[in-house]
């Protein structure tokens, strides 16, 4: 009896377990064959692309330039008696800056009226010496070369008279010189000699210097690259420069603030500077309150042109693979994100414009980029702009950088 209580005992148990480790199995068998739950559908923000009209500009560095700019010499060498202006101000064309003194000139000039008036005196009575020895040779009361000589005393005096008169002008002009003059109304800078220097004709040093500063040029360097670029897409028709106002040019001033007045594109040169590469583009700005100095180093904001069919996304909505392409992700007809490789043209603002790539009606995502890949589907909402940065996942993103894929070229 007692070794059938011990068998009992032991099968009970046994049974016990057999139980346990068979519910066991059957849990597991159900917890396995039970679906794991679907992740949620990330949401994103779009912006639904429209082409618009935009007016592209190019913002260029330049210098400013004087309008007219004249260095004073001295035609005549001389004395400086008086200096007649005052440094820095503004002068007049034809005013007398410089006075040399005047009297070895006046002495030329008056030995010149005084050697004219002798010439002069003579010719009368040399005249009437040969009209008497033309008469007598008719009676051969003198011979040929008498009168010969009578007739050559008559043109040399004429001749005489001539140099006589040359030289008087020359005095006199030479005399007015002594006067040295404005010859551009501007602004005079400071002078290099003081009353009583010694100056010579045409010395290589100026006197002064005058400027004219209103108007005032702003001379600006744009590459060959970018001109001949430009006028590829002006004869494609992908620009307008029709209209009034594309010549207008706005300036930019040192310390960042816009100066108030419109410049006018006046002409591009024609000779590309070997070294930079460039040609000059010269603008012309009204100057009246003297805002522009020569020498002043300014940006000038060229009009290019008018694109009547733009494309502008925010540039947050642009991400770049690991070689530098552009790309976007837009949802497609399926709710799906889709890859797109684009083609940038340039940043305006806050945005970019884009060249190719895109099309009118596509949503570009630009919010809930973070992990996002191709062929995810996604819930998408408008952008809005006033909360921009605080939606689901915002921020550039970067999804083909962690991975190492190539999503393909485009871009800049």
């Amino acid at each position: 009896m007692q070794l059938n209580r011990i068998v009992y005992e032991r099968l009970k148990w046994i049974v016990v377990l057999v139980a346990l480790i068979g519910g066991l199995l059957l849990a597991g068998c159900d917890r396995s064959t039970q679906a794991p739950p679907s992740p949620p559908v990330p949401e994103v923000s779009t912006v639904t692309v429209k082409t618009q009209k935009v007016t592209l500009t190019t913002e260029l560095p330049g210098r400013t330039a004087p309008f007219r700019i004249a260095e004073i010499r001295p035609q005549v060498s001389g004395l400086i008696l008086k200096r007649l202006f005052e440094e820095g101000s503004d002068v007049k064309a034809g005013q007398i800056l410089y006075q040399i003194d005047p009297a070895p000139f006046q002495a030329v000039l008056d030995n010149a009226k005084a050697a004219l008036g002798r010439a002069e005196a003579n010719l009368t009575a040399t005249r009437l010496r040969a009209e008497r020895y033309r008469d007598l040779l008719a009676d051969k009361a003198v011979s040929q070369q008498n009168y010969d000589d009578a007739a050559a005393a008559v043109t040399q005096v004429t001749a005489d008279i001539a140099y006589y008169k040359a030289t008087l002008k020359t005095a006199s002009i030479n005399l007015g010189y002594t006067k040295i003059t404005a010859p551009i109304s501007g602004r005079i800078g400071r002078s290099s000699v003081t009353d009583g220097a010694i100056v010579t004709a045409y010395q290589p040093m100026p006197l002064a210097t005058i400027q004219q500063l209103d108007p005032v040029y702003v001379d600006v360097p744009q590459s060959t690259i970018d001109l001949l670029r430009l006028k590829s897409r002006l004869k494609a028709g992908l620009l307008n420069q029709q209209g009034t106002d594309w010549n207008k040019v706005k300036l930019m001033l040192e310390d960042g603030t816009a100066y108030p007045q419109d410049g006018n594109l006046q002409f591009s040169d024609v000779t590309v500077d070997p070294t930079t590469g460039s040609v000059i583009l010269r603008v012309v700005f009204p100057n009246p309150d003297d805002v522009l100095l020569p020498g002043m180093f300014v940006r000038a904001v060229i009009n290019e042109g008018v694109k009547e069919q733009a494309i502008l996304i925010p540039q947050q909505g642009v991400s770049r693979d690991p070689r530098g392409n552009a790309f976007a992700l837009v949802v497609d007809a399926e709710s799906k994100a889709a890859f797109r490789p684009l083609t940038l043209d340039r940043a305006i603002g806050d945005k970019w414009l884009v060249s190719s790539g895109l099309a009118s009606g596509d949503q570009v995502i630009v919010e809930g980029l973070v992990m996002l890949r191709p062929g995810t589907p996604v819930k998408a909402t408008p952008f809005d702009p006033t909360h921009a940065g605080h939606g689901p996942g915002s921020g550039p993103g970067a999804p083909f950088q962690k991975s190492g894929q190539k999503p393909g070229k485009g871009g800049k």
